[in-house]
């Protein structure tokens, strides 16, 4: 490991924004943040720069990051702590024990924008809105707690499009080119550093806003899923 990875993991333990798989926080955010106001979930933030910008968008709401990376979170962070900004954390944990963390209904909405989009069909379940994760989610969303996807990645956004029609989800906002849509808001103008790299070479960014409904089927559909998702090509 790097001697700069090795610094900032140090300095990780130091940051107070900055919670390392920390135990028994279900029901406990408004004590770390010293209010009860509504929390909002950017997963897989990688360097948080959502988390910061909707922090910055709303000060009357909190603002939690969640990644693996602990370098990556060190950047989010360090902005944090620079600019004082009181209503925005970050947890370093896995995404699949999301639930762990969090009551049911402490989530008001949960945004995850550009995350991997996994493309191998080997890989199906680790997509952050294939219904395995959409479960979890319904576990700590408040009843009516939207989920918004941010994504370069066609393939993941069809996917995304195909588990809303199979489940029946909500849909608040769809739009296969944002900004050249008339949905674009403050929050969905900001920018992260992977979304100015457009990794996918799509040259759009796609958008969908869905609720999830009181239950969601246990049913395995990961093969209705591939015949209807599989672009031609795909690997395993």
């Amino acid at each position: 490991m790097g001697q700069k990875k090795l610094i900032r993991f140090e300095e990780l333990k130091s940051f107070s924004q900055v919670l390392q798989y920390p135990e028994n926080m279900a029901g406990h955010w408004a004590d770390h943040f010293g209010n009860a106001q509504p929390i909002t979930l950017e997963l897989a933030c990688g360097k948080g720069e959502y988390a910061i910008g909707l922090a910055r968008l709303h000060p009357e709401r909190n603002f939690i990051g969640i990644d693996l990376k602990g370098n990556r979170l060190w950047v989010g962070a360090k902005i944090a702590q620079r600019d004082q900004l009181s209503n925005v954390a970050f947890l370093r944990t896995q995404i699949d024990r999301v639930a762990e963390y969090f009551q049911p209904g402490e989530v008001e909405e949960i945004w995850i924008t550009f995350p991997d989009p996994q493309l191998r069909w080997s890989k199906l379940k680790k997509r952050l809105t294939h219904p395995k994760f959409l479960r979890l989610y319904q576990q700590i969303l408040k009843p009516g707690g939207k989920i918004h996807l941010k994504t370069d990645s066609p393939d993941l956004y069809a996917f995304t499009k195909q588990v809303v029609e199979l489940y029946q989800l909500i849909v608040h906002a769809d739009t296969a080119d944002l900004y050249n849509s008339s949905i674009l808001s403050p929050a969905l103008q900001i920018k992260t550093h992977y979304e100015s790299l457009d990794i996918a070479g799509s040259s759009r960014i796609h958008y969908l806003c869905f609720t999830l409904p009181e239950q969601i089927g246990n049913q395995d559909l990961d093969s209705l899923l591939k015949e209807k998702c599989r672009p031609d090509g795909a690997v395993d």
